[in-house]
């Protein structure tokens, strides 16, 4: 699976005009689940996103994880982050995981951070969504289970 992970200090996701999903603080997770992708590459995702130590402490060092600071994770379904742009300038989706798979994953990946302790707010997988949010540093960081082995 595949994360882009963003500090924020703000973010909300709206469907039709209506506000689903927002968070005063945290984490904003653009996640896509990839082609072969199964149960523990969202565990593992969700266990890398919660210990990552990118809050600062009381020096001002990014030191805390995502609980520790007391803050939340608005969590995206984005199946564009398996683009493929290899052959050109229009990008392919293909090693995305197919959709029934991709939705059972992302809602497991969620369900993975609230059972970490995370207060989780979702998107609509699959939904035509506008997400704002307010970058917090700005902190971006890609993670992507093919980086590091996966248990079982």
């Amino acid at each position: 699976m595949r994360a882009l992970v963003q500090r924020v200090s703000e973010a909300r996701v709206a469907v039709d005009g209506a506000v689903i999903g927002e968070i005063a603080g945290g984490l904003l997770v653009l996640v896509c689940a990839m082609a072969g992708d199964g149960a523990p590459e969202a565990r593992a995702l969700a266990a890398r996103i919660a210990k990552l130590r990118i809050f600062k402490d009381e020096a001002g060092k990014m030191n805390l994880a995502l609980a520790a600071a007391g803050n939340a994770a608005l969590v995206v379904s984005q199946f564009t982050l398996a683009a493929d742009t290899a052959r050109g300038n229009r990008p392919g989706f293909s090693a995305a995981a197919p959709p029934d798979e991709g939705r059972r994953l992302y809602e497991l990946f969620a369900d993975e951070l609230r059972a970490l302790g995370i207060t989780v707010a979702t998107g609509a997988f699959g939904a035509d969504m506008k997400v704002s949010l307010l970058n917090d540093g700005p902190v971006t960081i890609w993670l992507d289970t093919d980086d590091r082995p996966v248990k079982g």
